[in-house]
């Protein structure tokens, strides 16, 4: 099983040097992991600078276990220092029209909000999408397959987690592409998307707000509608309602868009892997979340904001910083996945953080698992012989927390199903019609 490469590591990190880590891209974007090994070697809590704002790296596992569950460590706006702030990223983020929902919030109140989504967003009507799922992946391969050849993102990774869950929360399919649009840049699609952030949340507000007033008033079962007509202490305001449907479009659209894309990368450079998936399609859910430790979709937890007393891995974080918790560097710790660097679809352990940990777990991850073991299973089917375009480039997001690919170009021949010969002896033998002899 090959190593994986890392391309990009630092020789030597001193405890009080911040870091630039945009000064490193695109080698750091196209893959981090050595950097964020160097740094969880030397200095596993270390400060570094991301789009010009500085914040606390946690690198090791067992740092980042822990801090996704302490209460020092806020996910809310109110904790942010004055210097973290002014920064836009922030400001659109934690202080816009779109930003009242659970993931930018703290208990109690988060509590109330994830309380209000779980009531709607059941393991049952998450198994009812089975068969939809299924339909537009068939429907999408049935488009891509006879090129031979697609990007991956854009044919098929993309289109089916956004058809899938503006379905779920009833957004009409004229929107799209507008949907679409705000997902990518807000998740950095292109490198400088995220200076459009604040233009974006101000476009996606406006529109949800409509599109709430509407749900209010109708009688649609979709997700959207039975939180819209919901009453009683967990009820939600049309803000709050606002930023939780922004929250599930985005989260719901790159999340899983990810996890196809770079778990499909991940196989392409691992023959043998690739090879034993095949073999043995039993496998496939283990390799979903090997693909989820070894390359996941989130890089780096959303962004939080000491509290008075934090101190991480030994280290004490002044009051009101910017704290990023890298998942991707704890799911690499060799302390907690022995070959950490190697993809194995055959792992026992899965206790990675891939969806978080802690009050803050992904609440979408039984629909991400499931649409990604539909597609992949799909996809393998269906395009023998899959393999990476060597004629064209790969192309990935520069985001502060989302890792994905821009462009995955691919290869394939069509799948043709095989020809069952006819036994003669076994077919039933009917009289030929006698031509011209019949009544009138």
């Amino acid at each position: 099983m090959p190593e994986r490469v890392n391309r990009i590591a630092l020789a030597f990190v001193s405890s009080d040097m911040a870091v630039n880590l945009d000064a490193l891209r695109p080698g750091f974007t196209e893959d981090p992991y050595g950097t964020l090994a160097a740094l969880r070697e030397q200095s596993p809590v270390h400060q570094v600078e991301i789009f010009g704002m500085p914040m606390w790296l946690v690198t090791r596992y067992r740092d980042v276990k822990a801090a996704l569950g302490d209460p020092l460590l806020s996910s809310h706006g109110s904790s942010a220092g004055e210097a973290a702030r002014a920064f836009p990223f922030v400001q659109a983020g934690w202080f816009s029209d779109v930003s009242q929902h659970m993931l930018m919030s703290d208990p109690p109140d988060h509590g109330r909000l994830r309380r209000a989504v779980s009531r709607e967003f059941t393991p049952r009507r998450i198994a009812a999408l089975r068969p939809r799922i299924q339909q537009v992946t068939d429907s999408l391969l049935d488009a891509m397959v006879p090129k031979g050849q697609a990007d991956l993102i854009e044919d098929f990774a993309a289109p089916l987690p956004i058809t899938v869950v503006m379905e779920l929360l009833g957004v009409p399919d004229v929107d799209q592409e507008n949907f679409r649009y705000w997902a990518d840049v807000v998740t950095g699609v292109r490198e400088g998307d995220h200076e459009l952030a604040p233009q974006i949340h101000t476009e996606a507000s406006g529109y949800l707000a409509d599109l709430v007033a509407h749900k209010r008033g109708t009688g649609d079962e979709d997700l959207l509608g039975s939180l819209a007509r919901a009453t009683g202490e967990d009820a939600l305001t049309d803000q709050e309602l606002v930023s939780l449907a922004f929250l599930l479009l985005v989260a719901g659209y790159t999340t899983t868009i990810d996890l196809i894309g770079n778990g499909t990368l991940a196989l392409l450079r691992d023959p043998e892997q690739l090879e034993l998936l095949r073999n043995a399609p039993s496998l496939l859910p283990g390799a979903i979340e090997e693909f989820l430790r070894f390359d996941g979709p989130t890089s780096h937890a959303t962004l939080r904001f000491a509290k008075p007393g934090l101190t991480i891995g030994g280290v004490e974080i002044p009051a009101g910083d910017i704290v990023l918790l890298s998942l991707a560097s704890a799911d690499h710790d060799p302390e907690r996945f022995p070959r950490a660097d190697q993809l194995n679809i055959e792992r026992a352990d899965r206790q990675h953080l891939a969806f978080g940990h802690g009050v803050h777990f992904c609440i979408g991850a039984p629909l991400a698992r499931l649409e990604a073991e539909i597609a992949f299973r799909s996809l393998l089917e269906r395009c023998p012989g899959l393999a990476l375009d060597p004629a064209q480039q790969l192309e990935w997001r520069v985001s502060v927390n989302i890792r994905g690919l821009r462009r995955l170009p691919v290869k394939f021949r069509q799948h043709v199903a095989p020809v069952i010969p006819i036994d003669e002896a076994k077919t039933v033998k009917v009289p030929k019609p006698k031509i011209g002899g019949g009544r009138a």
